[in-house]
């Protein structure tokens, strides 16, 4: 049985949909708090007491529960500091029919009653609940009926060339109710237009716009915050480049209409940059196919936490060779991370190959080693060790198989354990660090066929200085010089440039103990050549 309250706080709840009128002396606000006061005042017999607290909620639409004095009223609800909700009308409290069920639901489980000044119903009872219900029908309709007028009005202004509100682009100012050209922003703009066609790349745009410290559009929100001053993003930028309100059009609804404001984009421009920008897009939707099947996207993390993101080179036959990057080695992420230049790149297949094997004995018998890639939450390369956490539910099922899951999983690492339904285990990873590059040791057997492949690498690398007019052999081809346009190429050319009696013992195949085409190809090669000679092993 309840027992009886004899002091009843009222919580009083007030509302207003705009913020028009609220830096008045005496504004809705307060005129809905003074009829409330009053009518608990003349329940004092009853033991009604107002509570001193204002959940005042000025220029907040009473569509959604997103308010941050009714928030703050639900939570004293919560905690029992309150035993009835006063509103000077039900509209006050919600326009939702979903969101007063909530509220109801909220106060009757906390045994609070609900009270509106102008309409008397009482919510303890089948027939009040009904009634609210009925009366929060028509303000629903009400406020439906008032969106759909507010969109037709938009949509005709539109539809007339009018600016209708929303973030100020970035080459103009806001006039009454027209846009007007900002001269320095408008030659930003153009620039941005212009450089996008000769780069070809948002992302190399981009950086070049953060080198010259172009940045966002700044402005002032009404209530004083201040916003934008930011690094272009890639979006940011793609964002801007297909915006026809730089065509002079203003747009509603896919559909573009001749707005009042100018120009500062002209036609051919702007069809030049929609069609490099068509060309782009489909080369990104090839480019996100073939990164999904890395089963490792997403889920794949070095050191500092930064995501690797897969990366694709090709060498010769047109072979692909994947990797997982560091974020902030990527063109796009040197963006968002311009202040680091540390970061990790490994070879994709030689990670997932060397999880595959590993965690093999996890899986029953019955099924293939790269089973295990769904059931991977995170994987962290940090030094030697790759550091795994796997969902235990895609391995195990019942705590009886649990147990035996562990006791596998630990023969694997001995300090491997059970958290929160996940299994935590590291497994080796032996890496050689080549600069930012991180390729898996790869030990290698002594074999006369060695020999022959580095002195094949030196006949490659100047049979390709040779075809881009770069042979040091041939001086007077110097001036026709061209850059090598692929990875393969660049990692090899360089071969060709050492010192003489180097290329010679290596074609000759008289070569030091350990030197193989991996140290030869290290991007670590001194310029000097007594310094190769001491890199290489040649010399002590």
């Amino acid at each position: 049985m309840t027992r009886e309250k004899t002091r009843l706080r009222c919580a009083i709840y007030t509302r207003k949909s705009t913020e028009e009128g609220l830096d008045q002396q005496f504004n809705s606000l307060d005129a809905q708090r003074e009829a409330c006061e009053a009518y608990i005042l003349s329940q004092a017999g009853e033991g009604w007491e107002c509570l001193p607290e204002m959940y005042d909620d000025g220029g907040w639409s009473g569509g959604n529960m997103d308010r941050p004095a009714l928030k703050a009223l639900i939570e004293q609800i919560t905690k029992g500091r309150v035993d009835i909700v006063v509103v000077y009308k039900v509209d006050r409290l919600t326009r939702s029919l979903m969101d007063f069920a909530r509220l109801v639901e909220t106060f009757d489980r906390h045994e609070v009653s609900f009270v509106s000044v102008t309409q008397a119903f009482n919510t303890t009872n089948s027939m009040g609940r009904l009634t609210l219900n009925v009366l929060l029908s028509f303000a629903q309709f009400e406020r439906e009926v008032t969106a759909e007028r507010i969109r037709d009005k938009i949509a005709a202004s539109k539809a007339r060339g009018m600016w209708m509100g929303g973030n100020i682009p970035l080459g103009y100012d806001l006039g009454e109710r027209v846009l007007l050209i900002n001269a320095g922003e408008a030659e930003q703009v153009r620039h941005i237009f212009t450089r996008y066609l000769a780069l070809g790349s948002l992302t190399e745009l981009a950086l070049e716009l953060d080198r010259e410290g172009i940045r966002s559009k700044c402005w002032t929100s009404r209530r004083g915050n201040a916003w934008g001053g930011q690094r272009f993003s890639c979006g940011g930028l793609a964002h801007i480049l297909k915006n026809r309100i730089y065509r002079g059009d203003v747009v509603h609804k896919g559909k573009a209409y001749r707005g009042d404001h100018e120009a500062i984009i002209d036609a051919p421009l702007f069809a030049r940059v929609q069609e490099q920008l068509a060309v782009n897009r489909h080369r990104h939707v090839h480019r996100r196919t073939r990164a999904a099947a890395c089963p490792l996207l997403g889920r794949i993390f070095d050191a500092q936490e930064l995501p690797m993101r897969p990366s694709f080179s090709y060498g010769r036959g047109k072979r692909v060779y994947r990797y997982y990057v560091s974020e902030s080695l990527l063109p796009a992420g040197r963006i968002a991370n311009a202040g680091n230049q540390g970061g990790t790149r490994v070879s994709a297949q030689q990670v997932e190959r060397r999880i595959a094997g590993q965690l093999a004995g996890l899986l029953p018998a019955d099924e293939c080693e790269t089973e295990i890639f769904p059931a991977i939450a995170r994987v962290t390369l940090s030094g030697n060790r790759l550091h795994l956490v796997l969902a235990v539910s895609a391995l195990a099922d019942g705590s009886p198989c649990q147990e035996v899951l562990l006791e596998r999983a630990r023969q694997i690492d001995p300090g491997a354990k059970l958290m929160a339904e996940q299994l935590h285990l590291s497994i080796d990873a032996p890496p050689i660090r080549r600069g930012r590059t991180v390729r898996a040791r790869v030990l290698r057997h002594v074999d006369p066929e060695r020999d022959g492949e580095l002195a094949d690498l030196i006949r490659t690398a100047h049979r390709k200085l040779a075809e881009l007019h770069a042979s040091p052999l041939d001086h007077s081809s110097h001036a026709q010089m061209r850059a090598p346009t692929d990875a393969w190429s660049r990692e090899r050319i360089g071969l060709g440039l050492l010192a003489p009696d180097i290329q010679k013992v290596l074609l000759q195949g008289k070569l030091p103990s350990g030197l193989d085409q991996e140290r030869l190809l290290s991007r670590e090669m001194p310029l000097d050549w007594d310094e190769q000679r001491r890199f290489l092993g040649f010399v002590s």
